[in-house]
């Protein structure tokens, strides 16, 4: 039997991650890309998984059916874990990748080399009934200079530990591999499998 999700989220790359990790089941997964009429989502709370039920309940409420949702971000540990749920409008409201890197950069310059910190990701199910959630991080360091060019967000200036290249020099199946959010989206697979 198909199961269909809506992922709640109009990223694309983070949808591209999540077919990956989803591609060897009986899962469809469509995305807020197919819902144009889909308002921003306010995501006010203060925690990755308090944004991420509030993305999961809002479009369950909106469409039907069962929904996945994550929210992310990266923690670094210089900046006392800032951009942490900030990090997609770290710059501001509207502000791009490139926007929100140069803020990133600017801010940990104050500081000695290496730039620690990690991806943090919160995933969740939502069925209009429960929800189940998991978590995933990875651990890395921030460079000074962008390389690659198959991720988005902090990804080219983010080395995991134990790689020499960055998120966006790695390959899509490497990268969900180690990634905060394959972590998260394998461990609620399996839970949402488990209770059948």
């Amino acid at each position: 039997m198909v199961t269909r999700l809506i992922f709640a989220s109009k990223n694309a790359g983070k949808l591209k991650e999540i077919q990956g990790i989803f591609r060897n089941s009986n899962v469809v997964i469509s995305s807020l890309l197919d819902y144009p009429d889909c308002p921003d989502i306010i995501e006010d709370g203060n925690s990755f998984e308090a944004n991420a039920i509030i993305k999961a309940k809002f479009v369950f409420d909106r469409y039907g059916g069962p929904v996945i949702a994550d929210d992310s971000g990266i923690s670094m540990d210089q900046l006392n874990k800032a951009p942490g749920i900030h990090s997609a409008r770290y710059a501001g409201k509207r502000s791009t990748d490139l926007d929100n890197n140069l803020k990133l950069q600017n801010e940990l310059r104050q500081f000695p080399k290496p730039h620690t910190g990690g991806y943090v990701c919160c995933a969740v199910y939502y069925d209009g009934i429960e929800h189940i959630v998991s978590f995933g991080e990875l651990r890395g360091e921030i460079i000074e200079e962008p390389r690659g060019t198959n991720g988005f967000g902090y990804d080219p200036y983010f080395v995991p530990d134990g790689y020499t290249q960055t998120m966006s020099e790695l390959g899509l199946e490497e990268k969900n591999k180690i990634s905060h959010r394959g972590k998260a989206f394998r461990d609620l697979q399996k839970e949402l499998f488990t209770r059948g």
